[in-house]
């Protein structure tokens, strides 16, 4: 598919080959309190349609697989209804409790000490994937946030299998030193 010239029934074409792929993230993504107002499939549509609106995002860098533009656009997509229903002042889903929703929260709360920790933890992962080039990002998104296995990968970004597990090896070497250099990750 040429990028310059990428419509609608290309991109529609491009959304049905990564459907499967993109549930199985929104599958892991979708805050459970979210599923009580919508159900997966309101969401994909929310995100084709996203989509739709951004051809030109769509048809720009023809490098990047057209997999992760759209994961990137699901991932907006689910962040714009957790604010739409999560965050909302009024009728918020955090607002319906049910019965036993106190003793719920009292057993599986977290202390707050734990929750800072793992939050800064967080923080530093995404700083070091973020200083990684592009090509080691997209290794480990696909192999370690996604689940995806070396020839799925290699499907994915268009390259050889043995290729694709040398570029996750390489990959995980180069995250692991960044990591290094972050105190709470020495001697791990």
């Amino acid at each position: 598919m040429s990028g310059a010239r990428l419509g609608e029934d290309e991109l529609a074409e491009a959304f049905e080959a990564n459907r499967a792929r993109l549930m199985s993230v929104l599958a892991r993504r979708l805050p459970p309190a979210l599923l009580a107002r919508l159900d997966y499939g309101d969401v994909m549509q929310d995100c084709f349609v996203a989509a739709r609106k951004r051809l030109g995002y769509f048809a720009s860098n023809p490098e990047v697989p057209m997999y992760f533009k759209f994961r990137t656009v699901l991932e907006q997509t689910v962040a714009d209804l957790e604010r739409k229903h999560l965050k909302a002042e009024s009728r918020s889903v955090n607002r319906d409790v049910g019965i036993d929703a106190a003793e719920d929260v009292a057993s599986g709360e977290t202390s707050p000490l734990s929750r800072v920790d793992r939050d800064e933890r967080h923080r530093l992962l995404r700083a070091a994937l973020a200083s990684l080039p592009v090509q080691d990002r997209q290794m480990i998104v696909l192999r370690h946030f996604d689940g995806y296995g070396n020839g799925e990968c290699a499907e994915i970004l268009g390259i050889e299998p043995k290729a694709a597990s040398i570029r996750h090896v390489r990959a995980l070497e180069r995250l692991e030193s960044r990591l290094k250099e972050v105190s709470c990750f020495r001697n791990r």
